[in-house]
């Protein structure tokens, strides 16, 4: 078993610089709570997570499927509860491709692969709670 590691540091007030894979992601809150709106919150970051996993995954499903897109985009809708702690209890995946005659049984093919086999955030968050999915090709689903 391997391990992922993370480390953040506080910028003071609310902010937190995040290293990730040697990379910094600033944390912030809004104003109305006592942050300086310098970055993201944490917990759209959740969605980020997921949509880059199964994202990363589907294209490199479709290119050894020799599927060739124009466009890719995922967008994750999530549904949070009102009390807290606030959390979210579902999650909505909208796989959106763009091309000439794609063929959707392999479009299908690739995303339920990374949603059953290879996505491990989709498979830790599937734990927590409901995520659904939907599949558009050029506007349409």
């Amino acid at each position: 078993m391997s391990k992922e590691s993370i480390n953040i540091d506080w910028l003071g007030n609310m902010a937190f610089n995040a290293q990730v894979n040697g990379h910094e992601i600033i944390l912030d809150a809004t104003d109305a709570v006592g942050g300086e709106n310098r970055g993201p919150r944490p917990k759209p970051l959740m969605m980020v997570a997921l949509a880059g996993c199964t994202g990363m995954d589907v294209v490199s499903i479709l290119k050894k499927m020799r599927v060739e897109v124009e466009g890719f985009s995922v967008r994750v809708e999530g549904e949070l509860t009102d009390e807290h702690p606030k959390h979210f209890t579902g999650m909505h995946i909208i796989y959106e491709f763009r091309g000439k005659d794609l063929p959707m049984d392999k479009l299908q093919k690739a995303v339920s692969l990374s949603e059953e086999r290879y996505c491990g955030v989709s498979v830790s968050y599937r734990k927590a709670m409901n995520i659904t999915t939907e599949i558009r090709v050029n506007g349409n689903r």
